[in-house]
């Protein structure tokens, strides 16, 4: 089935919402084949009315989990049939049930808030007002951090363990059907034995081997070495969802697309003297994600947004750095040079030993706006980039980064 032929299948006012949208231009039936095929499914799916059922809610919050839209990476109007579907739901909803579906929450009010979904729900007033989500009075969603990893014991090789049997005196000795001796290795075996072992634990070691695998250049050892900037984990991300704190003024908690499975981060960022909350919705950034998680305020921090500050300090004003156009969450941003752009970085940064505080001084955008490292040895610069292009400032020269 068509999207166009799936969409003469939803109740009107829903059918004139979408079409609506889509006539603005800004929405569309998918770029792709496949795109398109999933776009027909979700609207014929919505119009069938069991999608936004409460007894539907659970399964549909799974499948918003990892995603920003229903189809790919951007806004479709199978989007705007859910939004539209939802609509009387969340309508009804009070602040203590926001976090029972928490991601359906999440999508709904950043699909409600895109400007052609609120120029077609304008246009049919008053059947799609806008809905406000006292986010401030719901019971705050904590990210639990995975369970650690519990290490399996090999199990014993039964079939070559010898039986054991007490003697007389108590001591354990092999049990021998004829009930033999055991003959001891002396001295000058035990010493032979242990020299071709050194002499392969030796090979290993010059190898890089001893505990990791091969495959792939890695930056540095876990929580060895100086501080380099390769040890910083950054990557793309898309605000999906702002708020300001309830209990600080000065800060914006944002819900983070970095393309993860397990959906959203939550972060809390100190820009509302800064950046107004309008021009943080539905923005591109750099994050940097392997920071130790902090509580800011009664709300735990699961990253930090990479920001530039003028070097006329904080009174000349702070902007956000973007990673190149069309960027995707999740993808890889890293520093240019041999040594940094092949490297892994750490799982997460020990607070003790101040590697981003160390590294950071550094930060900087050139003339060029671009963002970068200055190596405060040799004075080189490294640009920030991922595989598309340069990240950067939109007006700032010669400023910090943090």
């Amino acid at each position: 089935m068509t999207t166009e032929a799936a969409i003469t299948k939803l109740h009107t006012p829903l059918r004139d919402l979408v079409t609506g949208a889509v006539q603005d231009g800004r929405q569309d039936f998918g770029k792709s084949e496949q795109d398109k095929a999933e776009v027909a499914q979700w609207i014929e799916k919505v119009a069938q009315g069991d999608v936004a059922k409460a007894e539907n809610l659970k399964d549909l919050d799974a499948q918003l989990t990892p995603r920003t839209y229903v189809v790919s990476n951007y806004l479709t109007a199978a989007d705007v049939a859910l939004y539209g579907a939802l609509h009387p739901v969340f309508s009804q909803l009070q602040p203590a049930q926001y976090y029972s579906h928490p991601a359906v929450t999440r999508y709904f009010d950043h699909v409600q808030a895109c400007p052609s979904v609120l120029k077609a729900a304008e246009a049919l007033a008053p059947a799609f007002p806008t809905v406000t989500l006292d986010l401030e009075n719901a019971p705050k969603a904590e990210r639990k951090a995975d369970p650690p990893k519990k290490k399996e014991k090999a199990p014993a090789e039964a079939s070559s363990a010898p039986a054991v049997a007490k003697s007389k005196k108590g001591k354990e000795t092999p049990a021998a059907a004829e009930d033999k001796p055991v003959d001891k290795p002396t001295k000058k075996e035990k010493k032979e034995k242990k020299a071709p072992e050194a002499a392969e634990a030796g090979k290993k070691k010059a190898a890089g081997g001893g505990g990791g695998g091969g495959g792939g250049k890695a930056a540095v050892d876990e929580g060895t070495g100086d501080p380099v900037p390769s040890m910083i984990d950054m990557r793309v991300g898309h605000i999906v969802e702002v708020m300001k704190h309830p209990d600080a003024d000065g800060l914006y908690v944002e819900q983070i697309d970095f393309g993860e499975e397990t959906g959203p981060r939550t972060v809390v960022s100190g820009l509302v003297n800064y950046v107004p909350i309008e021009k943080m919705r539905d923005r591109y950034l750099v994050g940097i994600c392997n920071l130790k998680p902090a509580s800011m305020r009664g709300v735990k921090s699961f990253a930090m947004v990479l920001a530039a500050t003028s070097k006329d300090g904080k009174e000349g004003g702070v902007e956000l750095i973007e990673p190149p156009p069309g960027s995707k969450p999740g993808e890889r941003v890293y520093f240019e040079g041999p040594e940094y752009e092949n490297a892994t970085p750490l799982t997460q940064l020990n607070p003790k030993k101040k590697i981003f505080e160390t590294v950071q001084p550094g930060f900087t955008t050139l003339d060029t706006r671009e963002a970068a490292w200055i190596n405060p040895v040799t004075k080189s610069a490294h640009r920030i980039r991922t595989k598309d292009g340069v990240c950067s400032a939109p007006t700032f020269i010669g400023a910090s980064l943090s």
